[in-house]
């Protein structure tokens, strides 16, 4: 049978669903009308009225949008105007310092999708959520396994706000009032941490710098610190000795806190056999795509002894009454269950579905895999640490042992070099200068395994190209400055 479709009746216009005179067919959920109404319940008079108190310049721009679109010439539109971003897998990226280009397995998608997994609240009724918290419970054991720590909570929003619980934890645990930072952890993670631990009435301290390394002294170290917050491998790649680390701040009876990248224990001793406290980290590189810059989720792991003081909420395992194995919330100490002055915390509802994202990249993994990816990631970095610093003026800033990140000291200011990489669509790392203004000719490079081989080759290429030109345009115009003598 021949199809209607096949050939149009006579008279049918056929731009009907996208000329613009059709317009009024409804796709968006408020009228004018109603959205006035809205805007009179609350006594503003326009939209402009209930945005005036913010100023103009953090305001987001209009898209460039024309009145009256159909619903599929808007979606056209959306799609040219979001085309012009480009994102990291349209380029080589050495991006790093807290999130990674790493790549994300099908199963991980095909899992957390699942309509089941959809929300991230609380499941207050266990008889009814079996499912979620057994899969809380299994990542509270997994982050253990992965840490050597004893036990571990149900995901924090992210690494930096984790690391700042940890600090305020160990304020309770210990009833002392500073904490100190290392300078050689991440910026971000010292920034939150300070943000919190200063508005809870607490001191906050950094350690010094020593050539990467973090450097504790007798100045530093005094009765009334509460933790030492250090990172492993540390925000300039470098691996710290958390075991001397752990014996210093110890005997002072403070506690250690360390942040670590997950994927890095797949090749690296875990904190908790060097003797840390508490744990902390960020979900991102493992299954959760940098999807800029975010949602991730952050972990938290600790000695059992420090459990009540455990922020968030924790899955346990039990028996139920016919003998059957049962998953329930434990020992709920947030604000929610008990009197908020005695809570550990403030935070609710946690990023349960990208938690659940690494729990389900760990599980696909398992010890093999992330030991193989770590490795790879390893050998790569320092293929390509050698190749940079082969190239006149290049040289590695801390010559320290590292993983798969590690900072280059350049020639040419680092600005300048990553602008000129990425007309190349090379991603080629963090400036250095962004946290640490007077280091304006240094770049951290990260590689992992979506850097190949060529990728890598490319890069010290590149590099090597645009640093020679710069050369070559610097004695082109300091020749060119010089005057002939003036003959009288």
């Amino acid at each position: 049978m021949r199809s209607r479709l096949a050939k149009h009746s006579p008279g049918v216009d056929l731009n009907y669903m996208t000329d613009t005179k059709f317009a009024n067919i409804p796709y968006l959920p408020h009228t004018d009308a109603e959205r006035q109404q809205m805007l009179d319940a609350i006594g503003k008079r326009t939209f402009e009225d209930l945005i005036s108190h913010i100023p103009k310049d953090l305001r987001a721009k209009k898209l460039e949008l024309q009145d009256g679109l159909s619903e599929i010439e808007l979606s056209k539109r959306v799609a040219a105007l979001a085309a012009k971003n480009k994102s990291t897998s349209d380029q080589s990226s050495f991006l790093g310092g807290g999130c990674y280009k790493r790549y994300v397995p099908a199963i991980v998608g095909s899992v957390i999708s699942r309509s089941e997994f959809a929300t991230a609240y609380t499941p207050y009724q266990p008889e009814v959520s079996q499912g979620s918290l057994q899969a809380i419970y299994e990542f509270q054991t997994a982050i253990c396994l992965l840490t050597s720590m004893d036990v571990a909570n149900a995901s924090m929003y992210d690494g930096p706000t984790a690391c700042a619980e940890a600090a305020l934890m160990a304020a309770r645990l210990t009833n002392r009032n500073n904490i100190i930072v290392s300078e050689t952890v991440n910026p971000e993670y010292s920034m939150v941490t300070s943000t919190y631990v200063k508005n809870c009435s607490l001191g906050f301290h950094t350690a010094e710098n020593a050539n990467g390394l973090t450097s504790l002294n007798t100045e530093t170290l005094k009765e009334d610190v509460a933790a030492v917050i250090v990172q492993y491998p540390n925000y300039y790649g470098v691996l710290e000795d958390i075991k001397s680390l752990a014996e210093q701040v110890h005997k002072i009876g403070a506690l250690l806190v360390v942040v670590t990248d997950p994927i890095s224990l797949g090749l690296l001793t875990p904190p908790g056999e060097f003797g840390a406290d508490i744990v902390v980290g960020d979900a991102q590189s493992c299954g959760n795509s940098l999807s800029f810059g975010g949602p991730s989720a952050g972990y938290m792991a600790c000695r059992k002894e420090y459990i009540r003081q455990l922020p968030g909420r924790l899955a346990g395992m039990t028996v139920d009454n016919r003998g059957q194995t049962a998953f329930t919330l434990t020992l709920q100490t947030r604000e929610q269950h008990i009197r908020r002055a005695k809570a550990t915390s403030n935070i609710c509802t946690n990023q349960a579905l990208n938690a659940l994202a690494m729990l389900v990249y760990l599980t696909y993994m398992g010890p093999q895999g992330l030991h193989g990816l770590a490795s790879i990631s390893l050998q790569r970095a320092h293929y390509l640490a050698d190749k940079l610093t082969a190239i006149s003026g290049v040289s590695l800033m801390y010559k320290q042992p590292f993983l798969n990140e590690f900072a280059i000291t350049t020639p040419v200011p680092a600005e300048k070099l990553l602008s000129q990489l990425q007309e190349r669509g090379i991603l080629g790392g963090i400036n250095l200068s962004k946290f640490h203004p007077e280091i304006d000719h240094a770049l951290l490079v990260t590689v992992t395994e979506m850097n190949d081989v060529q990728e890598l080759d490319n890069y010290a290429t590149a590099l090597q190209e645009i640093i020679k030109a710069s050369a070559s345009e610097k004695s082109s115009r300091t020749s060119g400055s010089s005057t002939a003598p003036i003959c009288v």
